[in-house]
Order: C-alpha cells, then sequence, then structure tokens
C-alpha cells in the first residue's frame, strides 16, 4: 500500500521569502512563531542585546544531531558568557524549534525566517548573528591541534556506549564512526548546512533593506559573526548558495 501523500504548499514571509511547507505544520510553525516573538520581547524588556545563532543540527554528511543540540547549547552559553549574561540573551534554534516530528526543513526555515525577519521585515528583534564554525566545534571537543582526528574517533566511541539515539542511528546505517570523524574534523561548520546557508541569506537580506531605509542606515545594520569574529566588509554584503528557499513545484 502507497503512503498517503504529504501535501505541501508554498508559503512566503513578509520580505518574500519563500518556503515549499508541509500543510499541517503552519498551525504549529505559526504558534511558535508567536511564542518565540514574545520569547525575544521578554529578553529584549530587560535591556539585552539579543542574538541568533546559526548552526548545523540535522544528522547528515556525517554530523549527529545529538551532538549538534549539545554544540549549540555549549556555544550559545559561550557567547553570553563572553559578552556578559546581563547584557546578552541568544536565541537557540537547537532548544526553540518545537515543532512536529514531521517538520522538515523548508517548515523550520519558515518558522525561523519570519522570526528573524520581524514584524516589520528589517529583523528589529536581533542585534547580531552568530555563525558557527570550526572554532566552536573544536572547543566543544577539547581539540588542541595534535591528533584532533583521534581524539573525534574516541569522543565517537564514548558516546556511543551512553547514547541510546546514536545507537540506532548507526545500526540503522545513518552515521559510521569513519563519517562522523571526517565532518567533525573537516566540515563542522555552517558552510555545509542548507538552514545555515538560508539564514546568511537572510541576514544579508535584511541589512540590504536596513542600508536602504532612513530609519536604519549603514550604521545601524545587523551585526554578524563568523566563528567568533566579525566579517569583513564584502563577506558582509555577499550572499551565499540557497538551501532550502523555493517554491513547491
Amino acid at each position: 500500500m502507497w503512503p498517503t501523500p504529504v501535501e505541501k504548499t508554498t508559503a512566503c514571509t513578509l520580505t518574500n521569502v519563500c518556503y515549499c511547507v508541509t500543510a499541517a505544520n503552519r498551525d504549529a510553525i505559526a504558534a511558535n512563531v508567536a511564542r518565540v516573538r514574545q520569547l525575544l520581547a521578554d529578553q529584549r524588556a530587560t535591556g539585552r542585546m539579543i542574538g541568533y545563532l546559526s548552526i548545523p543540527l540535522s544528522t547528515l554528511g556525517g554530523g549527529y544531531f545529538g551532538v549538534n543540540r549539545d554544540v549549540a547549547q555549549k556555544t550559545k552559553e559561550r557567547i553570553e558568557q563572553r559578552f556578559g549574561s546581563s547584557a546578552t540573551w541568544v536565541l537557540n534554534p537547537g532548544a526553540e524549534g518545537n515543532l512536529p516530528e514531521t517538520a522538515t526543513g523548508a517548515d523550520y526555515m519558515y518558522m525561523w525566517t519570519q522570526i528573524l525577519e520581524g514584524r516589520g521585515g528589517y529583523g528589529e528583534d536581533i542585534d547580531f548573528f552568530y555563525f558557527a564554525g570550526p572554532t566552536d566545534f573544536a572547543q566543544f571537543f577539547g581539540l588542541t591541534g595534535a591528533g584532533d582526528a583521534d581524539r573525534i574517533e574516541a569522543y565517537f566511541d564514548r558516546r556511543l556506549g551512553s547514547d541510546p539515539d546514536l545507537v540506532k542511528t548507526v545500526n540503522a546505517g545513518g552515521l559510521s564512526k569513519r563519517g562522523f570523524r571526517n565532518y567533525y574534523a573537516l566540515r563542522a561548520a555552517v558552510t555545509f548546512s542548507a538552514g545555515s546557508h538560508d539564514e546568511w541569506n537572510i541576514v544579508q537580506l535584511l541589512n540590504q533593506r536596513r542600508r536602504g531605509s532612513e530609519q536604519f542606515g549603514i550604521g545601524n545594520q545587523i551585526g554578524v559573526l563568523f566563528d567568533g569574529h566579525a566579517i569583513a566588509p564584502g563577506d558582509f554584503e555577499a550572499g551565499a548558495a540557497s538551501g532550502t528557499v523555493g517554491r513547491c513545484n
């Protein structure tokens, strides 16, 4: 018996960024957009500057969701510690997604795009984007620049003995020790994430809108950091290949 086709529909945000989303998940998406917007408003009311953490999360290409979720939380904590927890709050997508298990990458990005662009389409709720890079993952694994791949393999072995979800993923053929090692040694960064590509283009679009607005201008663009460092102006204004953006066929 063939599975029932999942109904898809094109959904576009205020800034006309469109995704092919799961029709049955639109109410859940709308509910979480409202919840996270209120969360942002509550944090802004304390006077904190608000950051958004862009980081690979999916089990894909050798990466593992359980590890990526842990790295996201540690990175959030480190950013807040760096700038001061009384002055900074970072929105962690690994903790605030809250969509059904049937949600696709496009569903998540339709949700995050609405949150990031704000009610006016200028990213009013976000002060900076932080794009995770190799250094953030290296700190999680305790890499020192000597025998890093060996350390990653040893971590995999330890986690395999305590994480039933990892065992299940490996047994199902979704991940291997070699793939895990290669990913976290060579590709652990937003560079290899479809969602992060979309998020890079979102902040580029928001800053383009700000540069053309008398309300904001070039001096009031959203800050962008990659791997802990500010990016150069040329990168600041350049787009990336699209990830999940696109209308339904």
